[in-house]
């Protein structure tokens, strides 16, 4: 009588897996003609693959082939990941100085633009917004900017759903300065928009005589300094621990040193030092002797540094004054003093 030979334990292993793919393309082909959730697909994606994952690596124990989910292979297979940490804002802040400084970091991998998932394109779904993310392996950080994050009432909301356990980073800066900048932004694309003071104070007058001037409110550079606002409705979903705010001021005089603060929050080896920064002069601002895209010495880009159009001080000072109540509030939920004027 002829015996059949025996199958070996690694041919059962792989007709277990081809058994298991075709489940799932089964399974995947059947959702797929429901009209439900982008959510929900993501969230169906993510159960399975982990359920192939786990069963798989129990059938391999059984056999007696070791393919543990800690092995190597495993742990260095780039795959794309949702965020670990969002840099929600403040725009004209810091925002894209910040990116760039934290590209420096190898154990850091970000998206190219700003997403902008949270405020424009929820409806598209998480499986819509991972596909947008960088390939990372494990130990590494997966981040995205977009600094309207800030500012939208939904966003705190819609982060925590993803991810309660995110790391979540604001920069800020002296409200005055920022609304100068926000506005000098604009003009540099319009130059026919009224002047800054036309537009950040009411009943304005060229001699700032007669008629007082009270500060618009409502006109959005101005509005966007006010920074408890944004900052209560993220404290209401986030504990303190998972936020950290950033001086821009620091960033630029400093950056070094407020990079270590960065580092240390998002649980990274201390890489980035004052060795990658130099002073330009010219722009006033920190460049980078070294980057994950360039091996010689360049600045952030041609807006970074734009000088800003001269403004009539008492337009300055009853910003100053009108800020100053907000920013003592924003002191206290923050726990920081900024030192602004």
């Amino acid at each position: 009588m002829k015996w059949i030979p025996a199958v070996s334990k690694r041919t059962m292993f792989i007709y277990f897996i081809l058994l298991f793919l075709l489940y799932l393309f089964y399974a995947l082909n059947t959702y797929l003609v429901d009209e439900r959730k982008l959510t929900q697909k993501y969230l169906f994606f993510k159960r399975h693959i982990s359920n192939y994952t786990s069963v798989s690596v129990r059938f391999a124990s059984f056999l007696g082939i070791n393919i543990g989910e800690d092995n190597n292979y495993q742990s260095q297979y780039p795959v794309k990941r949702l965020p670990d940490a969002l840099i929600i804002g403040v725009k004209k802040c810091g925002t894209r100085a910040l990116l760039e400084f934290l590209r420096l970091h190898p154990d850091v991998r970000a998206a190219g633009s700003e997403v902008h998932f949270f405020d424009k394109y929820y409806q598209k779904g998480f499986e819509w917004y991972r596909d947008k993310m960088p390939t990372t392996i494990k130990g590494q950080i997966t981040m995205e900017k977009t600094p309207s994050y800030w500012v939208t009432r939904s966003a705190p909301k819609r982060v925590y759903a993803m991810n309660p356990s995110v790391k979540l980073l604001a920069v800020v800066r002296d409200p005055v300065t920022r609304a100068i900048s926000d506005y000098t932004q604009s003009a540099s694309k319009r130059p026919s928009l009224p002047r800054f003071e036309d537009l950040a104070l009411v009943n304005s007058t060229v001699g700032w005589g007669g008629i007082p001037s009270v500060v618009d409110a409502t006109w959005p550079p101005v509005r966007l300094g006010v920074y408890a606002r944004p900052l209560r409705r993220w404290l209401r979903r986030f504990p303190r621990t998972r936020l950290l705010l950033i001086s821009g001021e620091r960033l630029v005089a400093d950056p070094a040193a407020e990079m270590a603060r960065v580092q240390e929050f998002l649980g990274l080896k201390r890489v980035i030092t004052d060795k990658h920064f130099y002073f330009n002069s010219t722009k006033g601002f920190p460049c980078l002797l070294k980057s994950e895209s360039r091996s010689i010495p360049h600045c952030l880009g041609k807006t970074k540094g734009r000088s800003h159009p001269h403004i009539d001080p008492t337009a300055i000072e009853r910003l100053r004054d009108f800020y100053r109540p907000f920013n003592e509030r924003f002191y206290q939920m923050s726990g920081i003093n900024f030192g602004w004027p």
